[in-house]
Parts: structure tokens; C-alpha cells; sequence
């Protein structure tokens, strides 16, 4: 914390991250639904009144919640991708650190990638750093289609009018000189990520591929293929 910080702004960033810790393991006890802010200021020794001073609502709280998971998860997204300059070797770097860091922040990973949440509506303020994940994936991707690594994927089906008009959208807003095929293979495989990681929480692989150590190095393997950085 600065050292400039007035004591009282550092009494009160110290009970802001209190409030948020144990929002958290609110969180893991009772899911998103649960969450309150009279159980947060009960279990902390506080008044509701007080608390009120530091998130108006529940959805406040959320929303300050999301945010630090995004930027958590994006922060170690991208720690994992800056170990190499090579894009294969980052997009792969990438997927395991997903893996990695749902694995460890369960209840997180529900909070921004799970079913959403019942009369909460995520404001504005979530999305750039919610674009940190996607960014990392989006630029090895758009780096080896630069450098001519994309190696040309084998023929698949034709997009539709909208299907292009959509992924174009995304182009236009990521990665404006890769071509719209490339790019959705990326979030093809993107999709498959997220349901494996998904998968494995919600413990859909038990007696099967459980645990999926092998199963997701296999599959990233895969898919990293498949988008042509083979």
C-alpha cells in the first residue's frame, strides 16, 4: 500500500478487502444467490449501515467481485503467455493457466463463467477487464497469423450470412487483420476451454476421464491444432 495513503484511506481499503474476502467465502458456501450484506456486516462485526458506505447493494458488491476475478484471471493469463514469445507456445501457456487458476478459485470461476446470476445485470465497468482473458487467446492467435504461422485449416463447412456478420463483429473490435475463418476456429476452440474447465468443476468427468490431467493436455493439444497452430 502507498506510503502517501492517509490512515484513513488505508483503514478503509483494508476493510474494503475484508468485506470482499469474506463476501467470497460467502460465496463458496451459499453460491452468488446467497450473498448479503447483512451477513457480510454480521460476520464482520458491523452494522449494515456501515457496510452500506462501502457497496450501496448486493449488486455493487458483486460487481466489485467480478471485476477482481477478471483481473485475477487475467493478470495470470497473462504472466503464463509472457514466458514465451512463440504464439503456439503461448496459446497453449494460456489454457493450462485457465485450468490452472479455476481450479484453485472454484467458486470465482462460477462467479463469472457459471450460470448467471438472478436479477443482477453487469455493468459497464465489467468489460474491459473481462476482455483480458479473451485478449491473450486473441493475440497469440492474431501474432502467428502475422508472423505466417497459421498453418490453413483443413476444408469445413461454409459460414452463413450471419454467422460471418457476427464473428465479424469481433474481428472488428480484436484482431481486425485476421480473417473471420481463423478467428472462428479460435473461439471454437475457446468454447471448448471453457467447457472442459466447466466440466471438470462441476465434476462431470467422474469415472470417466477423472482426474482430466491427460485429458486436457490431450485436448488443448488439439484444439491448438485446430486452429492452425500446428
Amino acid at each position: 500500500m502507498p506510503a502517501h495513503r492517509t490512515a484513513r484511506e488505508r483503514a478503509r481499503a483494508e476493510l474494503t478487502a475484508a468485506i470482499k474476502d469474506e463476501a467470497r467465502r460467502q460465496l463458496g458456501e451459499q453460491g452468488a444467490d446467497g450473498l448479503s450484506l447483512r451477513a457480510v456486516a454480521r460476520e464482520l462485526g458491523m452494522v449494515s449501515s456501515a457496510l452500506y458506505r462501502y457497496f450501496p447493494s448486493r449488486d455493487d458488491l458483486l460487481t466489485a467481485l467480478i471485476i477482481d476475478a477478471y483481473n485475477a484471471l487475467g493478470a495470470t493469463l497473462e504472466k503464463a503467455a509472457a514466458g514465451t514469445d512463440a504464439p503456439r507456445e503461448r496459446w497453449r501457456a494460456a489454457c493450462h493457466g485457465l485450468r490452472a487458476w479455476g481450479l484453485a478459485n472454484r467458486h470465482e470461476y462460477s462467479l463469472i463463467y457459471g450460470t448467471p446470476i438472478p436479477g443482477y445485470r453487469a455493468p459497464q465497468d465489467t468489460v474491459t477487464p473481462a476482455r483480458r482473458v479473451p485478449a491473450v487467446f486473441i493475440g497469440a492467435l492474431r501474432d502467428a497469423w502475422r508472423a505466417g504461422e497459421v498453418k490453413p485449416p483443413f476444408k469445413g463447412p461454409e459460414m452463413s450470412p450471419e454467422l460471418r456478420r457476427q464473428v465479424g463483429i469481433v474481428r472488428a473490435q480484436l484482431a481486425p487483420d485476421v480473417p473471420e475463418e481463423v478467428l472462428a476456429r479460435g473461439l471454437i476452440a475457446w468454447v471448448q476451454l471453457f467447457g472442459m474447465v466447466g466440466f471438470e468443476l462441476g465434476g462431470q468427468f467422474a469415472n470417466t476421464v477423472d482426474p482430466a490431467d491427460e485429458f486436457f493436455t490431450h485436448t488443448v493439444e488439439q484444439m491448438t491444432l485446430f486452429v492452425g497452430l500446428g
